[in-house]
């Protein structure tokens, strides 16, 4: 019965698709918030050579990776635990603590996955509304109660690529009981860090006993595709992930390039000082056509094209561009897409201006 009511989650449309059903050629995707510059050669190279072991299970602690990341991160590697994308990661902390009638708190809208995952586990999902597109920090530390048991934070959040401040961050940790599970996403960690960004890591570090901090490879280390993510959370919470977490749950190709990854400091500041530079020309391409959007600390962009979107995003596709409708949040008449490579971004703009020229406002 509860799977009855749970609409599954739709990603972006693969290129692969598009091009067999539109008969296509050089179709560009900019709507998954995919890094556009590939992954690193490090990785690359560590991924042809974890290859030759593939008949062999991988290492289900993540040892090496583990150490590896700990010492980058100054934490004991007894406070980290991997998931198959940062996406198990929620799943895994639902399955530990949440039970049937317990609830969440999530803004709304975010990353639909929390509200998918949490109403799986029959959990009611208590939706705390944006103020001006940002998170109404006050709104959801009055939505938490006895019942419940996680509180979801997406630091920037996605969709709106809106962020909460360290001040903000700062109250909210003083008005959640230990009791409540603070779960931080920072997906997007790598493009939004600095600034009066929070540092979730200093409030771990101090002792906060009730933080689970969720990062992942597949944004600004550019291995979506492998699916590998972690979480950084006290000992005693990491112990209780682990008793729910599939044995073999991150593959060994995923390991080893995210070992190399993380040893390649230099891809990941060029990935992202190439997406700020980016960014840049599409608030400067917004502005001279007068469309409306948000200033993002992520790699993408929330645009409100004051259109129906989905004839929008139809009309996109057909030039060969994807990106995301956001009709599914709640935002009708909005689409985000994602920072692409200079020359995809070029298509992009050519695209978007061309729709908007040739179509009404709603």
């Amino acid at each position: 019965k509860i799977l009855d009511s749970v609409k599954p989650y739709k990603p972006g449309k693969p290129i692969a698709e598009v091009e067999r059903e539109l008969g296509l050629k050089g179709v560009v995707k900019l709507a998954s918030n995919e890094n556009p510059y590939g992954p690193s050669e490090k990785a690359v190279k560590a991924i042809v050579e974890a290859a030759k072991d593939v008949n062999r299970y991988p290492d289900g602690g993540c040892f090496y990776l583990k150490e590896a990341l700990g010492r980058k991160l100054d934490v004991p590697g007894g406070n980290i635990v991997f998931g198959n994308g940062s996406d198990e990661l929620i799943v895994m902390a639902l399955s530990a603590y949440v039970n049937s009638g317990d609830e969440v708190v999530v803004a709304d809208p975010t990353f639909l996955v929390y509200h998918i995952a949490s109403m799986v586990k029959g959990a009611s999902v208590r939706s705390v509304p944006l103020k001006n597109f940002k998170y109404d920090i006050d709104g959801m530390i009055s939505a938490v109660n006895k019942n419940t048991k996680i509180i979801f934070i997406v630091n920037p959040d996605n969709p709106t690529g809106s962020y909460i401040t360290s001040d903000e961050f700062k109250r909210l940790v003083a008005s959640i009981p230990p009791s409540v599970l603070i779960f931080v996403d920072e997906a997007y960690y790598e493009f939004a860090c600095g600034d009066d960004y929070p540092e979730s890591l200093d409030w771990f570090k101090k002792g906060l006993p009730n933080i689970i901090i969720a990062r992942t490879f597949s944004k600004a280390y550019g291995l979506a595709g492998l699916r590998i993510g972690y979480a950084i959370a006290p000992k005693e919470i990491i112990q209780i992930l682990n008793k729910v977490r599939e044995p073999f749950n991150v593959n060994s190709v995923a390991q080893a390039a995210a070992l190399a990854a993380l040893d390649d400091e230099e891809y990941v500041k060029r990935s992202v000082d190439l997406v700020k530079k980016e960014k840049k020309r599409f608030y400067a391409f917004f502005d001279s056509l007068k469309v409306k959007y948000l200033f993002s600390k992520s790699n993408f962009i929330l645009v409100n094209t004051e259109r129906d979107s989905k004839k929008f995003f139809e009309h996109l596709l057909k030039k060969g561009v994807i990106v995301r409708e956001m009709s599914s949040w709640g935002l009708m008449g909005f689409i985000r897409v994602n920072v692409g490579s200079e020359k995809e971004n070029d298509i992009f703009f050519k695209a978007f201006a061309s729709v908007i020229e040739g179509t009404s406002k709603q």
